[in-house]
């Protein structure tokens, strides 16, 4: 059932509830408020006709010394032709509450005359066919006798008016009632609106569309989950693209790791099978020997190289601090009259807080990419600041650069710019790609500055000690 409806048939139900109980209780008060006028109408009557009795008592001849029952029963007549238009009804009873005059019609039980005394008045409403009466009983002093008045007053008017009232008002809530259903329909149409929507969202979403936002047309609380909901959709999306980017990227690495893979072995194996296949003569066996040598070498660094990769995403670093000074020593002796490059180490006094031998590694990495895509004898610059966030590492060079397209991409594994060149310098696309996983553990990450033909600048910066405990402890909470 849609929610639309639940509010819908809750309201005509509460609605018909409430105006049943105040339309019930509405005409009730104004029934027993006529019906109390009516019995102290009646009441006041049953005493007037009381009074009216006794004083026709008195003009009773004074030989009698008791009131005979003729004369009883002819005041009792002249009362009740006294109230003709009113359709008076009378009874009179003698002193043991025996009948001695009753009018026509006068149709009812002796309970009243049963309770009524000398000191007490009774009365009762009853029923006789469709009319209703009030039956009242009085006693009354004449001539030595105490005499018992009844009276039945007709209030069949009042009752009538209830039904009317009852019958007028069942059709007063059933207009009510269908008004309030049109009324509450459009009402909660409007209310549910943003649930429609969040719904069409949903199945917007669940059909692949992530771009689908649900728009918001209202600022209460269903506005709130509307924004919030569209913050997850972008959220979910940003996750999907991110996702659907990784495994676009999982598909290239296992493209070049296989493409990487296969021009190795297929020349160790075709140099391999010519040793076994032929004789050689000496120069060729040692040319066959060096390039299953080089290749074999070149696929245990790549090896070596992945192998470092996944240990650095996996693993955190042994944090320590350390002085720039120490890092710039060791590569000083590393690089030194070791390539055909010329270095320029310059650097601030400061510390920093990471794994050492890591940092090492990606300097070295850096360095590394530096020398290939330079020529000879160029210049390798390697500089170090002390900054207010941290210590920044920087390898300049003066190499071929790397086009304004390319750069977003050379951190990828088994990616190439120049493919040739690397590929003769025993390059596999795998060293930016482990510096960025190292650098991604000690919260830093890899700058790249580079402009074609003049050279690339590789940098980074490690947080001083005080800025990266605080946001350990951040990310541990």
């Amino acid at each position: 059932m849609k929610f639309s409806l639940k509010i819908l048939l809750w309201m005509i139900a509460v609605m018909a509830l409430a105006l049943g109980f105040s339309g019930f209780y509405l005409v009730n008060f104004v029934f027993e408020t006529s019906l109390e006028r009516e019995v102290g109408q009646a009441l006041d009557e049953s005493s007037i006709l009381s009074f009216a009795f006794e004083t026709a008592a008195l003009s009773v001849p004074s030989k009698y010394s008791v009131m005979p029952d003729s004369t009883v029963e002819e005041i009792a007549s002249n009362l009740e032709s006294g109230g003709k238009d009113s359709r008076r009804r009378v009874r009179i009873s003698d002193e043991g509450k025996h009948v001695l005059y009753v009018s026509d019609g006068f149709e009812t039980d002796f309970t009243i005359l049963t309770q009524t005394s000398e000191t007490v008045k009774a009365y009762q409403v009853i029923s006789a066919g469709e009319k209703y009466y009030i039956h009242t009983g009085v006693s009354v002093n004449a001539l030595g006798r105490v005499l018992y008045l009844e009276t039945m007053r007709d209030v069949t008017e009042v009752f009538s008016e209830r039904s009317v009232g009852f019958s007028l008002y069942r059709r007063v809530t059933l207009v009510m009632l269908l008004a309030g259903a049109v009324i509450m329909h459009l009402i909660s149409s409007v209310l549910t609106k943003p649930i429609r929507l969040l719904t069409r969202a949903t199945k917007r979403m669940a059909a692949g569309d992530y771009a689908y936002r649900a728009r918001q047309i209202s600022r209460d609380e269903l506005g709130q989950l509307t924004r919030d909901f569209n913050r997850m959709a972008k959220a979910l999306k940003r996750n999907v693209d991110r996702l659907e980017e990784e495994i676009e990227a999982r598909e290239e690495f296992m493209g070049a790791f296989a493409h990487e893979l296969k021009t190795p072995l297929t020349a160790i194996i075709g140099y391999a099978d010519m040793l076994r296949s032929h004789k050689l003569d000496e120069e060729k066996s040692f040319m066959s020997a060096n390039y299953i040598y080089t290749e074999g070498k070149r696929l245990e660094a790549m090896s070596l190289r992945l192998l470092d990769i996944i240990v650095a995403g996996k693993n955190s670093p042994e944090l320590a601090e350390f002085s720039a000074g120490s890092i710039f020593d060791y590569l000083r002796k590393m690089f030194t009259g070791t390539r055909d490059m010329e270095f320029c180490f310059s650097y601030e006094e400061g510390t920093a807080v990471a794994e050492v031998n890591l940092i090492k590694t990606v300097l070295v990495n850096l360095i590394d990419n530096a020398c290939k895509s330079s020529e000879p004898g160029s210049l390798i610059e390697v500089q170090g600041y002390a900054l207010e966030e941290g210590y920044r590492f920087a390898v300049r060079d003066h190499g071929i650069g790397i086009p304004e397209e390319e750069v977003r991409k050379i951190t990828k594994a088994f990616y190439m710019v120049d493919k040739s060149r690397a590929r003769s310098k025993n390059g596999a696309g795998l060293g930016l790609a482990l510096c960025v996983e190292i650098l991604k553990i000690h919260h830093s990450k890899l700058q790249i500055e580079s402009v074609p033909g003049r050279g690339s600048c590789f940098s980074f910066v490690l947080p001083v000690c005080m800025d990266f405990d605080e946001e350990r402890k951040a990310e541990t909470t």
